[in-house]
Protein backbone atom coordinates (compact mmCIF):
# COMPACT_ATOMS: atom_id res chain seq x y z
CA UNK A 1 0.00 0.00 0.00
CA UNK A 2 1.82 3.20 -1.05
CA UNK A 3 0.67 6.37 0.88
CA UNK A 4 2.56 9.58 -0.55
CA UNK A 5 1.47 11.74 2.72
CA UNK A 6 -1.21 11.12 5.65
CA UNK A 7 -3.25 13.58 7.85
CA UNK A 8 -2.39 14.12 11.73
CA UNK A 9 -2.47 16.64 14.35
CA UNK A 10 0.71 18.34 14.50
CA UNK A 11 2.77 19.83 17.12
CA UNK A 12 3.00 23.56 16.21
CA UNK A 13 5.22 26.15 17.62
CA UNK A 14 6.02 29.31 16.62
CA UNK A 15 8.62 32.49 17.54
CA UNK A 16 5.69 34.69 17.93
CA UNK A 17 3.69 31.98 20.04
CA UNK A 18 4.24 31.41 23.87
CA UNK A 19 2.07 27.57 23.69
CA UNK A 20 2.42 25.41 20.99
CA UNK A 21 -0.61 24.39 18.88
CA UNK A 22 -2.55 21.14 17.54
CA UNK A 23 -2.60 21.71 13.34
CA UNK A 24 -4.29 19.20 11.54
CA UNK A 25 -1.54 18.80 8.82
CA UNK A 26 -0.33 16.82 6.29
CA UNK A 27 2.77 14.60 6.68
CA UNK A 28 4.65 12.18 5.45
CA UNK A 29 3.87 8.62 6.62
CA UNK A 30 6.12 6.62 8.58
CA UNK A 31 7.97 3.94 7.59
CA UNK A 32 7.30 0.33 8.34
CA UNK A 33 9.38 -1.94 9.97
CA UNK A 34 9.82 -5.88 9.95
CA UNK A 35 7.63 -6.63 12.55
CA UNK A 36 5.74 -3.22 12.73
CA UNK A 37 1.77 -2.96 10.88
CA UNK A 38 0.29 -0.51 9.44
CA UNK A 39 -3.06 0.46 10.88
CA UNK A 40 -5.55 3.07 9.87
CA UNK A 41 -6.96 4.36 12.68
CA UNK A 42 -10.75 4.42 13.72
CA UNK A 43 -10.31 5.75 17.58
CA UNK A 44 -7.80 6.85 20.36
CA UNK A 45 -7.56 7.63 23.71
CA UNK A 46 -6.39 10.49 25.63
CA UNK A 47 -3.73 9.62 28.11
CA UNK A 48 -2.12 12.28 31.00
CA UNK A 49 1.45 11.70 29.38
CA UNK A 50 -0.64 13.17 25.73
CA UNK A 51 -1.12 16.41 27.82
CA UNK A 52 1.62 16.01 29.90
CA UNK A 53 3.77 15.98 26.28
CA UNK A 54 1.98 18.81 25.11
CA UNK A 55 1.66 21.33 27.84
CA UNK A 56 5.45 21.25 28.54
CA UNK A 57 6.45 20.92 24.56
CA UNK A 58 8.74 17.96 25.23
CA UNK A 59 8.69 16.63 21.62
CA UNK A 60 9.02 19.92 20.27
CA UNK A 61 7.79 21.47 16.73
CA UNK A 62 6.95 18.62 14.59
CA UNK A 63 5.30 15.98 16.71
CA UNK A 64 2.68 13.66 16.52
CA UNK A 65 1.52 12.51 19.99
CA UNK A 66 -0.97 9.95 21.27
CA UNK A 67 -0.25 6.71 22.43
CA UNK A 68 -3.79 4.12 22.31
CA UNK A 69 -5.08 3.68 19.04
CA UNK A 70 -7.97 0.88 17.34
CA UNK A 71 -8.09 0.66 14.07
CA UNK A 72 -7.67 -1.61 10.82
CA UNK A 73 -4.20 -3.35 9.94
CA UNK A 74 -3.89 -2.15 5.84
CA UNK A 75 -0.43 -3.93 5.99
CA UNK A 76 1.93 -5.73 7.49
CA UNK A 77 5.92 -5.75 7.85
CA UNK A 78 8.13 -9.02 6.05
CA UNK A 79 8.41 -10.63 9.40
CA UNK A 80 5.01 -9.89 10.86
CA UNK A 81 2.95 -13.38 12.48
CA UNK A 82 0.29 -12.22 15.03
CA UNK A 83 -1.59 -10.43 12.89
CA UNK A 84 -2.85 -9.81 9.09
CA UNK A 85 -4.36 -7.34 6.84
CA UNK A 86 -7.55 -7.03 7.45
CA UNK A 87 -7.54 -7.69 11.23
CA UNK A 88 -9.63 -4.42 13.69
CA UNK A 89 -6.37 -4.16 16.06
CA UNK A 90 -5.83 -1.87 19.31
CA UNK A 91 -2.34 -1.08 20.28
CA UNK A 92 0.58 0.91 21.47
CA UNK A 93 2.60 3.53 20.21
CA UNK A 94 4.84 6.01 21.70
CA UNK A 95 3.27 9.23 20.46
CA UNK A 96 5.62 12.03 19.86
CA UNK A 97 9.39 9.98 20.64
CA UNK A 98 9.75 9.46 16.93
CA UNK A 99 8.93 12.48 14.78
CA UNK A 100 5.69 11.99 12.61
CA UNK A 101 4.68 8.66 14.61
CA UNK A 102 1.40 8.67 16.89
CA UNK A 103 -1.74 8.08 17.69
CA UNK A 104 -3.16 11.20 16.59
CA UNK A 105 -2.93 10.36 12.98
CA UNK A 106 -4.97 9.14 10.07
CA UNK A 107 -2.57 6.31 10.01
CA UNK A 108 0.14 4.84 12.57
CA UNK A 109 2.54 1.73 12.55
CA UNK A 110 3.30 -0.07 15.92
CA UNK A 111 4.90 -2.92 16.79
CA UNK A 112 2.82 -6.45 16.40
CA UNK A 113 3.86 -7.48 19.85
CA UNK A 114 2.06 -4.49 21.58
CA UNK A 115 -1.24 -4.96 19.54
CA UNK A 116 -3.98 -7.07 20.15
CA UNK A 117 -7.01 -8.39 17.84
CA UNK A 118 -10.25 -5.99 19.44
CA UNK A 119 -12.98 -8.83 20.21
CA UNK A 120 -15.98 -8.79 18.13
CA UNK A 121 -17.96 -7.41 22.11
CA UNK A 122 -16.10 -4.55 22.35
CA UNK A 123 -16.47 -1.41 20.05
CA UNK A 124 -13.08 0.65 19.01
CA UNK A 125 -13.38 3.09 21.33
CA UNK A 126 -13.39 0.76 24.19
CA UNK A 127 -10.69 -1.06 22.82
CA UNK A 128 -8.32 2.49 22.07
CA UNK A 129 -8.55 2.82 26.46
CA UNK A 130 -6.79 -0.24 27.16
CA UNK A 131 -3.30 -0.23 25.70
CA UNK A 132 -1.25 2.20 27.35
CA UNK A 133 -3.10 1.53 31.36
CA UNK A 134 -2.85 -2.22 31.33
CA UNK A 135 0.43 -2.15 29.90
CA UNK A 136 1.54 0.30 32.14
CA UNK A 137 0.14 -2.09 35.39
CA UNK A 138 1.06 -5.35 34.33
CA UNK A 139 5.26 -3.74 33.64
CA UNK A 140 4.82 -2.07 37.17
CA UNK A 141 3.88 -5.51 38.70
CA UNK A 142 6.19 -7.43 36.62
CA UNK A 143 9.02 -5.75 35.41
CA UNK A 144 12.58 -6.23 36.27
CA UNK A 145 12.71 -2.46 36.59
CA UNK A 146 9.95 -1.92 38.81
CA UNK A 147 8.00 -4.20 41.63
CA UNK A 148 9.28 -7.47 40.02
CA UNK A 149 7.30 -9.29 41.82
CA UNK A 150 7.18 -13.30 41.22
CA UNK A 151 4.19 -14.47 39.57
CA UNK A 152 4.30 -17.67 40.84
CA UNK A 153 4.11 -16.48 44.84
CA UNK A 154 0.50 -16.74 45.16
CA UNK A 155 1.05 -15.57 48.70
CA UNK A 156 1.75 -11.91 48.03
CA UNK A 157 0.00 -9.04 49.10
CA UNK A 158 0.12 -5.52 47.13
CA UNK A 159 -1.10 -2.13 47.89
CA UNK A 160 -2.62 -0.22 44.35
CA UNK A 161 -2.89 3.61 45.45
CA UNK A 162 -5.62 5.16 43.66
CA UNK A 163 -7.74 1.82 42.82
CA UNK A 164 -9.73 3.25 40.66
CA UNK A 165 -7.89 5.30 38.18
CA UNK A 166 -7.11 4.15 34.59
CA UNK A 167 -4.15 2.07 35.48
CA UNK A 168 -5.16 1.08 38.90
CA UNK A 169 -8.29 -0.86 38.06
CA UNK A 170 -5.70 -2.76 35.42
CA UNK A 171 -3.42 -3.63 38.23
CA UNK A 172 -5.93 -4.94 40.83
CA UNK A 173 -7.59 -7.43 37.99
CA UNK A 174 -4.15 -8.21 36.76
CA UNK A 175 -2.92 -8.76 40.55
CA UNK A 176 -6.23 -10.86 41.78
CA UNK A 177 -6.24 -12.54 38.82
CA UNK A 178 -2.60 -13.68 39.37
CA UNK A 179 -3.76 -15.07 42.85
CA UNK A 180 -2.17 -11.97 44.68
CA UNK A 181 -4.05 -9.97 48.00
CA UNK A 182 -4.73 -6.67 46.84
CA UNK A 183 -5.01 -3.73 49.42
CA UNK A 184 -6.31 -0.33 47.92
CA UNK A 185 -7.13 3.60 48.17
CA UNK A 186 -9.49 5.52 46.49
CA UNK A 187 -12.81 7.18 47.32
CA UNK A 188 -15.33 5.64 49.14
CA UNK A 189 -17.89 6.33 46.03
CA UNK A 190 -15.29 3.86 44.22
CA UNK A 191 -15.38 1.50 47.14
CA UNK A 192 -17.63 -0.98 45.91
CA UNK A 193 -16.08 -0.89 41.86
CA UNK A 194 -12.42 -1.92 43.52
CA UNK A 195 -14.37 -4.72 45.10
CA UNK A 196 -15.72 -6.03 42.02
CA UNK A 197 -12.24 -5.71 40.36
CA UNK A 198 -10.60 -8.02 42.96
CA UNK A 199 -9.37 -5.83 45.90
CA UNK A 200 -10.24 -7.45 49.37
CA UNK A 201 -9.52 -4.51 51.50
CA UNK A 202 -10.07 -0.62 50.20
CA UNK A 203 -9.58 2.48 52.54
CA UNK A 204 -10.41 6.04 52.05
CA UNK A 205 -7.17 7.60 50.76
CA UNK A 206 -8.27 10.42 52.73
CA UNK A 207 -8.28 8.85 56.44
CA UNK A 208 -6.38 9.52 59.06
CA UNK A 209 -3.60 6.64 60.32
CA UNK A 210 -3.75 5.40 56.59
CA UNK A 211 -0.70 3.70 56.79
CA UNK A 212 -1.28 1.76 60.35
CA UNK A 213 -4.67 1.09 58.91
CA UNK A 214 -3.13 -0.99 55.52
CA UNK A 215 -0.21 -2.44 57.87
CA UNK A 216 -2.64 -3.57 60.32
CA UNK A 217 -5.01 -5.65 56.80
CA UNK A 218 -1.91 -6.49 55.40
CA UNK A 219 1.04 -7.41 57.50
CA UNK A 220 4.55 -8.15 56.37
CA UNK A 221 3.48 -5.49 52.84
CA UNK A 222 6.21 -5.01 50.60
CA UNK A 223 5.04 -4.44 47.43
CA UNK A 224 3.25 -1.29 46.54
CA UNK A 225 1.78 0.71 43.27
CA UNK A 226 1.60 4.24 42.97
CA UNK A 227 -0.99 4.86 40.02
CA UNK A 228 -1.56 8.77 41.74
CA UNK A 229 1.77 10.07 42.03
CA UNK A 230 1.35 13.04 44.09
CA UNK A 231 2.88 14.49 46.90
CA UNK A 232 1.48 12.43 49.61
CA UNK A 233 0.41 9.15 47.94
CA UNK A 234 4.23 7.94 47.53
CA UNK A 235 4.60 9.08 51.16
CA UNK A 236 1.99 7.41 52.64
CA UNK A 237 2.50 3.72 50.78
CA UNK A 238 5.91 3.74 52.02
CA UNK A 239 5.01 3.70 55.12
CA UNK A 240 2.81 0.77 54.59
CA UNK A 241 5.46 -1.12 53.79
CA UNK A 242 6.89 -3.59 55.87
CA UNK A 243 10.23 -2.74 58.51
CA UNK A 244 11.86 -5.75 56.91
CA UNK A 245 11.35 -3.74 53.46
CA UNK A 246 9.77 -3.53 50.45
CA UNK A 247 9.69 -1.76 46.75
CA UNK A 248 7.41 1.08 45.68
CA UNK A 249 6.98 1.85 41.57
CA UNK A 250 5.20 5.26 40.87
CA UNK A 251 3.53 5.99 37.96
CA UNK A 252 5.22 9.88 38.27
CA UNK A 253 8.61 9.83 40.03
CA UNK A 254 9.01 13.09 39.73
CA UNK A 255 6.22 14.32 41.89
CA UNK A 256 5.84 12.03 44.26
Amino acid sequence: MFLSTINALVVEVLEDRSNPELVKKEISPPSLEPHQVLVKVSAVAQNPTDVMGFDTNVYGDGAVLGCDFAGTVEQVGANVTRVSEGDTIAGLVWGGKIKGLGAFSEYTVAHERICFRVPDNISMSQAATVPLASLTAWLALFSKDCLNIDRNASDTTVLVWGGSSSVGQYAIQIAALSGFKVVTTCSPRNFDLVKSLGAAHVFDYRSNNLARAIKEAAPGLRYVFDTIGNETSSVIGSQAIDESGGALCTVRPGKA
